[in-house]
């Protein structure tokens, strides 16, 4: 599929797995419900705490996993292809990535 300058249209390498993708990230979805519903039935402080980390850590595990996609196909892709700046592009959008991820 083609694709514009932002990417639309276009068929990522997470494409096949992107069923397992939503359904850990419906999952988070419903992790966050779960959180809002401690808060309104006013629980104890470090439960809801306990729930925010294991949010948490579950949107780290797909963010995880989309660098490494990203690095293995996108990186490796521009590589391959001979385009140095095209690489060096791919490369700092992946360290841009991680250091957004340490930030959070």
């Amino acid at each position: 599929m083609a694709s514009d300058e932002t990417g639309h249209g276009r068929e990522y390498w997470y494409h096949g797995d992107k069923a397992a993708l939503q359904r850990r990230l419906r999952r988070i979805e419903g992790q966050i419900r779960g959180l809002q519903r401690m808060v309104e039935e006013d629980e104890y402080c470090v439960d809801i705490l306990t729930q925010i980390s294991a949010s948490t850590k579950g949107l780290q595990a797909v963010a995880i996993n989309l660098l490494e996609g990203h690095i293995s196909h996108c990186v490796a892709e521009a590589q391959v292809k001979g385009d140095p700046a095209e690489a060096e592009a791919k490369v700092k959008e992946a360290t841009d990535a991680v250091a957004r991820l340490l930030r959070t």
